[in-house]
């Protein structure tokens, strides 16, 4: 049922009036019929009950020799009137209720005393033509069964002065279905206006929800997003206020965090550098160096603290770009710097995402530099999903131990004991890495191979932000 129904909101309430707007026509339809079926038997009956009576009257006060010829002025097509000494309706009763019955009474002018039959029966199979029908209206009976469905029959029993019985049948059909081409037309007509008016009606609706899901989606990359502008119902106009209100909230909140940062890793540059003038100026040569590496330690931390802080920033204007050939500039890079860097399998091509180029640069660099330092050698891989695109990195290195795989991506937190920046730098590389990618609508997750090493699966939106 899914498959069927359109994907989008306007869509799917579209779809739904227009199969409401059908059910509700096709029941409209039925109890027409049904009711104008029951009119018609209705008004059928009525009349042979007329009839019968009027010719009950005319039997009763006529000459007992001018009784064939008004039975035989009686007859019709459908409609034959006979008279017996024994009545066709061998039962007591009435089928129909007794308004048949009640109105041949009325007619008469008698009461309960006189005995009148009624049966009705459906025939379930073609009727044949009544006995005694003219030759000129088989042809209308032959009309009336094409197509017709389920004619019931009914048939009277009055008894007449002198013993005998006046004996009525007659045959009435349901009447087809009509539906002539101008109310199919209308109808048609109906549901073109009803799927226009709600189509545009429901632009007010869908319009600032695609608007605030396309800024969601910006906003979640890290991309400037424009205030957007407060239209639609009063829901949506609170709902586009409370997102305006949480973006202001969320740059506001981040930019001061990153000025706070870069500004505590600036202010420590002054005396760390007047430490390392003191360092240099102590006679003792093994204190000296001791020193001197202390404070080259934290100076580079400070460095690193710096480049956390520009990772979290968000000035760079986001591109498009081709991610196979992204990733292939990265792996020549690293060669020419003499890590061993290969690009494996041929996939990725044609993934197109939207991200910062040198911010991701320097995510992804990262890794690798991580890969190759630990594991020897990095194999990267691309990988195209519903939606997304996975940068997979892979080392043959010792691998991390389980319950430290979240952990390193704190900042400052380093695995490797010696503490040593040419053996475990600083312990900010992979905080870096994930900031910048979290930026970019992305994830990273770190798990240990079972063959050994250490796998780093980044995934990453498809395409460009919708606006």
């Amino acid at each position: 049922m899914r498959r069927l129904l359109p994907s989008t909101l306007r869509g799917q309430l579209v779809v739904m009036i227009i199969v409401t707007f059908v059910v509700a026509q096709g029941l409209s339809l039925w109890f027409f019929v049904d009711e104008r079926s029951l009119a018609v038997r209705a008004a059928l009956g009525l009349e042979a009950a007329d009839r019968a009576a009027n010719i009950v009257r005319l039997i009763e006060e006529a000459p007992a020799e001018l009784r064939p010829a008004i039975l035989r002025a009686a007859n019709s097509p459908l409609v034959r009137f006979s008279l017996g000494a024994a009545p066709a309706v061998d039962h007591p009763g009435h089928d129909d209720g007794g308004q048949t019955a009640r109105r041949i009474r009325a007619l008469l002018g008698t009461g309960a005393a006189r005995d009148i039959r009624v049966e009705l029966h459906r025939v379930e199979k073609a009727m044949a033509p009544m006995p005694g029908m003219p030759e000129e209206a088989m042809g209308m009976h032959a009309e009336m069964m094409r197509g017709a469905a389920a004619p019931v029959e009914m048939q009277i029993s009055v008894a007449v002065a002198g013993g005998q019985w006046l004996n009525v049948a007659t045959r009435f059909h349901s009447p087809p279905l009509q539906w002539p081409w101008i109310s199919i037309a209308i109808f048609a007509l109906a549901a073109v206006l009803i799927v226009v008016a709600v189509w545009l009606a429901l632009e007010r609706l869908t319009g600032p929800l695609r608007r605030l899901a396309g800024a969601a989606e910006g906003l979640g990359r890290g991309e400037p997003v424009p205030e957007l502008p407060e239209q639609g119902p009063e829901e949506l106009r609170c709902l586009t206020a409370a997102f305006n209100q949480m973006q202001d909230r969320l740059t506001r909140f981040v930019a001061e965090r990153t000025r706070l940062l870069a500004a505590l890793g600036h202010d420590l540059r002054s005396p760390l550098t007047a430490m390392r003038l003191r360092a240099e100026m102590v006679e003792d040569d093994e204190t000296r160096e001791r020193l001197v590496a202390i404070v080259e330690e934290m100076q580079q931390m400070v460095e690193s603290t710096l480049s956390f802080a520009r990772g979290m920033a968000t000035s760079e204007p986001p591109e498009t770009v081709d991610l196979a050939a992204f990733v292939e500039e990265l792996v020549r890079e690293a060669g020419e710097a003499g890590g061993k860097v290969e690009l494996a399998g041929g996939g990725g091509a044609g993934l197109a995402v939207r991200l910062r180029p040198h911010a991701m640069r320097r995510a992804l660099r990262n890794l690798i530099e991580n890969a190759v330092r630990y594991g020897r050698s990095a194999e990267i891989s691309l990988e195209g999903g519903a939606d997304v695109a996975r940068i997979i990195i892979r080392d043959e290195g010792p691998g991390i131990p389980p319950e430290e795989l979240e952990r390193v991506f704190d900042p400052f937190v380093r695995l490797e004991e010696s503490r040593s920046l040419e053996t475990g730098g600083s312990g900010l590389g992979l905080s870096i890495a994930r900031t910048i990618i979290h930026a970019h609508g992305g994830e990273i997750v770190l798990r240990n191979r079972s063959e050994g090493g250490l796998e780093a699966r980044v995934t990453l939106p498809l395409g460009e932000a919708r606006a």
